[in-house]
């Protein structure tokens, strides 16, 4: 649901809270590399992250398209939805799969902040997009799981209570298919860390939270599995869809925010006696990236629409999130060419959004490996690998 005139009161009271949390604010975080934590209070206390949580729970019960609105809104306004988007999007795993007794014990501190679900641990050095690969490891012992591994680019550990964490407890060769074999565990990251999971951050060019995790016989409670043993890549598959729509929405809220800046500035900017903004060699690009993000939107509001509905919605999150990354992209080049030397000025806020968005062009999955699917399960085409 990412058209912008979809869950009007949830955009104004996000877009009204995010008013709150100006460029200023952003900036100085991403200047220290600093996690937003006033701002994921305020969004948690307003029950904006608990939207897909349902009422019996303490949160909303609404579907995957409200969930669009407040992610596209916070782009929309300037802000950085990756501090918190992971808590959305995990629910397509612990709703869909985890047991009545799971829900009871975590969901409700979730919806009120008490608890933080905002890790997803799936992606490792080895295996890359390649998740059938993965080598983390999880041997049952009793009444535990002993994990033993290493995953890489796991956002926000340092700022969750609680991760989601797919594992191989079968080896791939040993299984009927490739996808066979893997298990979702719910770490409780409190308890894990210096018990066997140690943490370390990871610097990279935009203020993302992401650290590597190496597990040394991490004991988890088997009653902490989600679904059944070996049948993690189902489990986690809801999540992965969940997340390349929730994302997808987000990068039309930053094509939204780039386009609106672009049209803006050259409005206002005079050059040799006239707005920059009456040449078509600056109004093109601006038109064409607005057209880009409308069309994409379509799709994520198709994808969005056919997840609520509990149909197959693989193919459709990835055009989503392909078509969503490319149109922020797009959107992101023609901005910083319009606003010349200031868009490569922090007070602008140009350049941050700029190195956030260009994220997307590589995850949660590579545009090259979406085309690949899409050739290969949707016209047929041959695997090249």
């Amino acid at each position: 649901m990412a058209d912008d005139r979809t869950y009007p009161e949830i955009r104004d009271g996000v877009s009204r809270l995010c008013g709150k949390f100006p460029g200023e604010y952003w900036r100085s975080l991403d200047a220290n590399r600093e996690y937003p934590t006033e701002f994921v209070k305020a969004l948690t206390d307003a029950g904006y992250l608990s939207v897909l949580i349902p009422e019996a729970y303490g949160g909303s019960g609404l579907p995957l398209g409200a969930a669009c609105a407040v992610l596209e809104e916070i782009q929309r306004s300037g802000g950085n939805g990756g501090a918190c988007h992971a808590q959305m999007y995990t629910m397509g795993t612990l709703l869909r799969h985890g047991g009545e007794e799971q829900k009871a014990r975590y969901l409700p501190g979730i919806a009120d902040g008490s608890l933080r679900l905002q890790a997803f641990g799936v992606t490792e050095p080895s295996s890359g997009t390649d998740t059938s690969r993965i080598r983390t490891t999880a041997v049952r012992d009793g009444s535990d799981y002993v994990i033993n591994g290493q995953k890489v680019f796991i956002s926000r550990t340092q700022h969750s209570d609680l991760m989601i964490l797919l594992v191989r407890t079968a080896p791939r060769e040993a299984s009927r298919k490739h996808t066979d074999g893997m298990s979702v565990l719910l770490v409780d990251l409190r308890e894990a860390v210096g018990n066997g999971l140690t943490i370390r951050r990871l610097d990279t060019m935009m203020n993302h939270a992401s650290t590597e995790l190496f597990f040394d016989n991490l004991r988890v409670p088997a009653e902490n599995l989600i679904g059944r043993e070996g049948d993690g890549f189902r489990c986690i598959l809801d999540g992965m869809n969940a997340e390349r729509i929730l994302i997808a929405a987000e990068c039309i809220g930053d094509a939204r925010w780039f386009t609106e800046k672009s049209a803006h500035y050259a409005r206002e900017r005079e050059v040799f006696g006239g707005a920059i903004g009456k040449n078509q060699g600056v109004q093109f690009p601006i038109a064409r990236a607005h057209i880009q993000t409308e069309a994409a939107a379509l799709m994520v509001q198709k994808a969005a629409d056919l997840y609520d509905a509990g149909r197959p919605a693989g193919a459709e999150a990835n055009m989503a999130k392909l078509l969503a990354s490319e149109a922020a992209w797009a959107a992101a080049d023609t901005c910083v060419q319009t606003h010349g030397g200031y868009g490569f000025t922090a007070e602008y806020d140009v350049e941050r959004k700029f190195r956030e968005t260009r994220l997307y062009q590589v995850a949660p999955i590579s545009t090259n490996l979406i085309l690949s699917f899409i050739a290969t399960q949707q016209l047929g085409l041959p695997r090249s690998f």
